[in-house]
């Protein structure tokens, strides 16, 4: 089967993450695989950024990295800005969507470029984006692959479309995983950082302030993409990676007894899976695949946007004899691995095969 993915550019996000582990699980099931994509325009942190990441603790990584670097899979990236065009892409068997803008363009495809097929990893409803675009790509014809029930259930609520496929999200248990372990003597908490408002980094951070008065001695650690701004950033934490590489990333998961995630609303969520899979405790708001995570076991659901619910999630967790926290914490071990992103493969192979049949 020859397949080719659109990307809207080869950056470090979650959603190209798994993009690639589906490109490089089907490369190596003997499928014929090409990314086309834009090249990430250039990052850099200026003088004063770096000034602040030095008070603040800031590890950065030495160079932005892929998440296909160590793939093999064939990749055609344009230059940044540039439209994408027809004969971009060869002529394949399946061309898969990845984001409402390659869908846009996905969707005007002659046939020889493929069944046309979308990958959708969240509902991109955001003030930021031409909603009723975003819309319409999510009420077209073409073949839609879900990452988790929340979205399949969207798909056939708000858009009609019943016909959408699940293939959950996975975690690579080889890559997230830590020895069993006490929780740490100085309590920690960690989050992942992202300026995007629904993102919910504010309501972390609030909700380790308010922890704070019962535990002042509380350390927060956090990653991300981003670098740290003006605003929300937490004045007290203890440490900040940027853009870590892959390998560090488990360890900054097991590095803490609890791990936040506070967001308003979310397609998946890997970081849940992740840190569970390192076996850190979850305190979740209910967006992605958290209460089904929650629900098996993982941790803690808190009410959406509430700080004070998180900080209370937070409280919860550490006071846990510490017996119980470490039976907490294999049980996330346990719930990652029932996630193996084996299964999710051969679903997601099984959904391109059934386009061609």
């Amino acid at each position: 089967m020859r397949v080719t993915f659109v990307i809207p550019d080869d950056n470090l996000s979650g959603g190209i993450k798994v993009v690639a582990r589906y490109a490089s699980a089907l490369q190596q099931r003997g499928h014929d695989v090409l990314v086309v994509g834009r090249q990430e325009r250039t990052w850099h942190m200026s003088r004063w950024d770096k000034l602040r990441a030095r008070f603040r603790g800031t590890r950065q990584s030495p160079a932005p990295g892929s998440h296909f670097e160590s793939s093999h899979v064939g990749m055609r990236l344009i230059p940044p800005g540039r439209p994408f065009r027809a004969n971009d892409l060869p002529d394949a068997d399946v061309v898969i969507a990845t984001w409402w803008s390659t869908a846009e363009f996905v969707l005007g495809l002659p046939e020889a470029k493929g069944r046309k097929c979308y990958l959708i990893q969240h509902h991109e409803i955001h003030p930021h984006q031409p909603l009723e675009r975003v819309r319409a790509t999510l009420r077209s014809p073409m073949q839609k692959i879900v990452v988790s029930r929340w979205l399949k259930e969207l798909m056939a609520s708000e858009y009609g479309d019943t016909s959408a496929i699940l293939a959950p999200n996975g975690v690579d248990s080889a890559h997230f995983n830590a020895e069993p372990r006490a929780r740490a003597a100085v309590p920690t908490v960690g989050y992942l950082y992202h300026r995007l408002p629904y993102k919910g980094s504010d309501i972390a951070i609030e909700a380790i302030r308010l922890a704070r008065r019962q535990h002042p001695e509380l350390r927060s650690i956090a990653f991300g993409r981003d670098v740290l701004g003006e605003g929300p950033p937490d004045p007290d934490l203890s440490e900040y990676f940027f853009r870590p590489e892959q390998s560090a990333i488990p360890g900054i998961y097991a590095a803490c007894d609890v791990w936040l995630f506070a967001s308003r609303l979310e397609g998946y969520g890997l970081p849940l899976l992740e840190a569970a899979a390192c076996g850190t405790p979850l305190v979740a708001t209910p967006a992605g695949a958290a209460p089904e995570l929650i629900a098996a076991g993982a941790g803690v659901l808190v009410d959406a946007e509430s700080p004070t619910a998180m900080a209370e999630g937070i409280e919860r967790i550490l006071r846990m004899p510490a017996e119980d926290w470490a039976g907490l914490s294999l049980r996330c071990e346990q719930i990652a691995r029932e996630h193996d992103w084996a299964n999710s493969e051969n679903a997601f192979e099984a959904a391109l095969m059934g386009l061609l049949r």
